[in-house]
């Protein structure tokens, strides 16, 4: 649990309850006659404290079960380590959004605690929906020589996953540095691509991330439902020619086929981002949610790129099976 110091009266109030409650230990009748206020008043300032981020709480996910699927799982895909989340209602029609609620508390629990062991640290980053949901749940803590840096172009119309966004709110929790790459996600043609890597803002990006320390990425399944042809950047022929190369997922702009090699497209050379020959020499954490990312997954797995794993217990349960 973390809480956020503010300078407005309200800010303060929503602060004060929330500490009285989570910290100090008072029940909401203490806490309403000390401030003098009703309980329901209090029940309300709880429920504002909590939608507005002044109270993160991590919970504890790993059990006998989780802990045992993330074995097999590391073993199965040569991980060094692994975090499972535990199995839900897969049917329920939230499920996907619970499941990366899920994820995004792990990984910033697992973010704080490599932070720790750090005096002084770069993160790369990649985007996506799981990426933000981690980010939601990190707290503010005091890491100014933290910098985190986008592995992939940080310009797009979807601003809850936006690079940008994930980016600075990281180093604004941690009072740390944000680095950008200053590119769209995907260039128009691969003449636009060698414009934009040739720019020398975008090449010291780059060489920072290179030399992230790890780098934390999410994936997304090749379909006419994914994340990026929701938000339209990709067009009906390309996600056309990505199916017919035998794509199944992609991860940092790059897109696999089933066997963890990458697709004979054009696309793959227009994503401006770190090249994956210098991911693979460093440490990298993937976050992975939902059903339908099942066979993304695996792909993903089989590149041999990932070191790390926080994945969703249905999710992990659909790839070790068969």
């Amino acid at each position: 649990m973390e809480l956020d110091l503010g300078r407005n009266g309200d800010h303060d109030l929503l602060v004060k309850v929330a500490w009285l409650y989570y910290v100090a230990d008072c029940n909401q009748e203490q806490i309403a006659s000390r401030l003098g206020l009703s309980r329901f008043k209090i029940t309300r300032l709880l429920a504002r404290a909590r939608e507005q981020g002044i109270v993160k709480i991590f919970i504890d996910q790993q059990s006998t079960e989780t802990l045992a699927l993330a074995e097999h799982l590391a073993r199965a895909y040569g991980l060094t380590e692994c975090i499972v989340t535990p199995a839900l209602d897969a049917e329920a029609p939230d499920a996907d959004e619970v499941a990366r609620n899920g994820v995004g508390m792990a990984a910033a629990s697992f973010l704080v605690r490599r932070l720790q062991g750090f005096d002084h640290v770069t993160i790369g980053l990649g985007w996506g929906r799981t990426i933000a949901a981690m980010v939601q749940a990190f707290p503010s803590m005091a890491k100014p020589n933290a910098r985190f840096v986008s592995l992939m172009g940080s310009l797009s119309r979807a601003a809850r996953s936006n690079p940008f966004d994930v980016v600075h709110a990281l180093a604004q929790a941690c009072s740390g540095e944000a680095y950008l790459l200053p590119a769209p996600i995907i260039a128009d043609t691969e003449a636009d691509f060698d414009v934009l890597m040739s720019q020398t803002i975008v090449r010291e990006a780059l060489a920072i991330g290179t030399m992230a320390d790890f780098s934390i990425a999410s994936f997304g399944s090749c379909s006419r439902d994914s994340l990026a042809a929701q938000y339209g950047l990709l067009t009906e022929s390309e996600i056309k020619e990505l199916i017919g190369t035998g794509a199944v997922g992609d991860m940092l702009g790059k897109f696999f086929n089933k066997r963890g090699e990458l697709v004979p497209s054009s696309l793959n050379r227009r994503t401006p981002s770190i090249p994956l020959e210098s991911i693979r020499e460093r440490e990298l954490v993937l976050l992975g949610a939902g059903l339908k990312k099942r066979d993304a997954l695996r792909a993903v797995l089989r590149s041999g790129i990932v070191n790390r794993l926080i994945v969703d217990g249905n999710l992990a349960l659909a790839v070790l099976d068969g």
